[in-house]
């Protein structure tokens, strides 16, 4: 069976977001939906699977809702089901960045169509930044972007305001270009960087999914795979699955070469985490994976190991 996802997000007034929860997540599961939706007063944002035609009428509710008209949501596809179970979770903030006071709802950049993203990013004028964080961009991005190397969105703020500092003492005032995963970290990047006082920002409309949606590989600026927050891990520029799997024990990434490595033990260690964990973290996490690979062997389902916080933060 083929299963449709659909990664989506919309920044709106919804300020009766805490009463609408259960309604959502019940005609959500009614349809068979599996994934994450998050609802906060400024709009929406989540990752959806299911059946097309389930996914058409996910959308299609979603967009019953005031302000949430125009919604837009980027597709790929899985042979199997992505996750697990469905998650409709309130939130502050539907990314979180938390700076007081930014809105898109209120101030956002110029978005700018994938299909005329190359030319603003290939100007030597413009200054491409990656939004994300750094498991991510490690993976895969577009050429010549800065990578901000934070461990979450939060960082953000303070890297720019200190990346600003520095373009000011060059006496440089160009052009600001920004993306990540599916739009929405970007737009909100777009509306903190206006409201330090930047007037010339812009951001990828869509974000990547969109951009290797629409963009053929051939001859596209984009390097590498692009991390997604569900099972897949990453996809690859044609939005099929990628080569990388998560390390269930720290939540990064693992390519191909880094699995080859003796310190990648499944569902125990990586490269990355090995020096990191305690003794006994490595234990308990050796025994859940026996208790998985066991369920295994036998035909059962099992719910498998908790997403590590970084890979469940889900910033689309």
């Amino acid at each position: 069976m083929t299963v449709q996802i659909a990664a989506l997000y919309k920044f709106f007034r919804f300020p009766d977001y805490a009463t609408r929860r259960q309604e959502l997540a019940q005609t959500l599961c009614g349809l068979g939906i599996k994934g994450s939706l998050l609802v906060a007063e400024e709009g929406l944002n989540g990752t959806l699977a299911g059946t097309p035609e389930a996914i058409g009428k996910a959308l299609d509710t979603l967009r019953t809702l005031p302000g949430a008209e125009t919604l837009e949501a980027k597709f790929s596809e899985a042979d199997e089901m992505p996750f697990l179970r469905l998650k409709v979770r309130l939130k502050r903030e539907i990314v979180t960045m938390g700076v007081p006071g930014t809105d898109p709802n209120d101030l956002v950049g110029t978005y700018v169509k994938p299909q005329d993203w190359d030319a603003l990013i290939s100007d030597p004028d413009t200054v491409l930044i990656d939004t994300r964080n750094d498991y991510e961009v490690a993976i895969g991005t577009f050429e010549g972007a800065i990578d901000p190397q934070t461990e979450t969105f939060r960082e953000f703020p303070d890297w720019f305001r200190e990346f600003r500092a520095k373009l000011e003492a060059e006496g440089r005032k160009p052009k600001i270009a920004m993306f990540c995963t599916g739009g929405i970290r970007c737009e909100k990047a777009t509306s903190f960087v206006k409201a330090e006082g930047i007037d010339d920002v812009f951001h990828l409309e869509g974000g990547i999914l969109k951009y290797l949606e629409t963009v053929p590989p051939e001859g596209s600026l984009w390097r590498g795979e692009c991390f997604v927050f569900d099972e897949r891990v990453s996809v690859c520029p044609d939005l099929s699955p990628g080569s990388h799997v998560l390390c269930h024990a720290c939540g990064h990434p693992v390519s191909e070469a880094a699995r080859a490595d003796p310190a990648y033990v499944e569902g125990v260690s990586c490269p990355h985490c090995l020096d990191k964990m305690t003794e006994s973290q490595r234990a308990r996490f050796a025994e859940r994976q026996k208790q998985i690979d066991l369920a295994k062997a036998r035909g059962e389902a099992h719910v498998g190991p908790r997403p590590p916080k970084k890979a469940a933060e889900k910033p689309v």
